[in-house]
């Protein structure tokens, strides 16, 4: 059974309340002063402890896409990414393939030009050779015959670290809100691809190009949209992209619009932070490359660079978020410039979780329809 089945809940919630019956009902046979005696009562109270905790954590991952599996939970998933020619099969051999599509759940019918469609894909970067898999949204205008020679903007959306594209889909809601925000006039329809920024799992690249490492960041810059311009109708100009994420992917949505304000004209970030950490999960992201540290640092970068002639867009919450104090004074140091924009989402309460980024969704995406054009 895997990590995420409904299954896997159920059997630990089972296990967790037998224990605790059983807790419950042998005490009194357990009550003697005897090595014996005490030794049950501990091991019963820890297996209950343990089997409540368990039932909770496999909750929170249902709830939350924080692993996608056992390996993934316990770092057994270290395999690279492995090119896989589609040819033979019928594929067109691109650096793109449909795997499989499906509607959009909640959009009022089953029929693509009426609801949209999300298509899941395998995406192959010709300059990296990073692959990883992602999921697209079509909006319903996409299969209308009368938008047949139109194109779309396009916008990435990146899960946090590890996260799940999947996540993006089924618990944050983004198709189905931008059919219903585009559905009520209250955005353009768009093309959103979405996947996570872990493109080397399990390592936590930070969308950085890593010396004899992953080159994330290519990846995110130029592999990216070429795969998606060579499959999809969505623009081709600058105008026609940004880059939307929450946490490090809010990170890497707003590096990648202000490294490359050339293929992304606006890039939100949803709790984001503003430097890109080391840690265990990241390793040495920079080998001694102190211009390629810099760079991945974002209050060196307003500082020390041009500013680039991009829209950013950052959230945060009064209460609930570690990153307020940050971001205010990233908003203030972004309006000292002549170039970049800048735009906030401030919540009064909200903290480092789904149910918060739900609430900023909605605006982030007419934001984000706002400052891109269809051509």
């Amino acid at each position: 059974m895997g990590l995420t089945s409904n299954k896997v809940l159920v059997l630990a919630i089972m296990i967790a309340v037998v224990l605790f019956v059983g807790t419950v009902w042998l005490w009194p046979q357990l009550a003697r002063q005897n090595w014996r005696a005490v030794s049950g009562r501990v091991g019963l109270l820890l297996a209950t402890q343990l089997a409540l905790f368990s039932s909770l954590g496999i909750a929170a991952n249902q709830a939350f896409g924080f692993y996608a599996s056992w390996a993934d939970l316990f770092g057994k998933e270290t395999d690279q990414g492995v090119v896989i020619d589609h040819s033979a099969q019928g594929g067109t051999g691109g650096p793109l393939q449909v795997v499989s599509s499906a509607s959009v759940k909640g959009a009022g019918g089953s029929r693509p030009e009426t609801g949209g469609q999300i298509q899941k894909v395998d995406i192959i970067g010709r300059k990296t050779h990073i692959a990883t898999p992602a999921y697209v949204y079509l909006p319903p205008e996409y299969f209308q015959p009368q938008y047949r020679t139109r194109t779309f903007p396009a916008a990435v959306v990146l899960t946090g670290y590890p996260g799940t594209a999947q996540a993006l889909v089924d618990k944050l809601n983004y198709p189905r809100t931008a059919q219903q925000l585009a559905k009520n006039g209250r955005m353009q329809p768009m093309v959103l691809v979405m996947l996570r920024p872990t493109v080397a799992p399990p390592r936590d690249t930070e969308c950085v190009d890593v010396p004899g490492g992953p080159q994330s960041e290519s990846f995110f810059a130029k592999d990216l949209p070429d795969a998606v311009l060579a499959h999809y109708r969505v623009g081709k100009r600058p105008g026609s992209w940004g880059i939307v994420g929450d946490s490090t992917g809010g990170y890497c949505a707003l590096k990648l619009a202000m490294h490359h304000p050339g293929v992304y004209a606006a890039g939100a970030g949803l709790s984001p932070y503003y430097k890109a950490p080391i840690d265990p999960t990241t390793g040495d992201l920079f080998q001694s490359d102190r211009n390629l540290q810099n760079r991945a640092d974002l209050w060196w970068l307003l500082k020390h660079e041009p500013a680039p002639d991009t829209s950013l867009l950052v959230t945060s919450s009064k209460i609930g978020e570690h990153n307020y104090k940050d971001t205010l004074k990233f908003i203030q140091q972004v309006q000292g410039t002549n170039l970049t924009r800048i735009s906030s989402i401030i919540l009064d309460s909200g903290g480092h979780n789904f149910n918060t980024w739900r609430r900023e969704i909605p605006a982030t995406l007419q934001w984000l329809s706002g400052r891109l054009t269809d051509r």
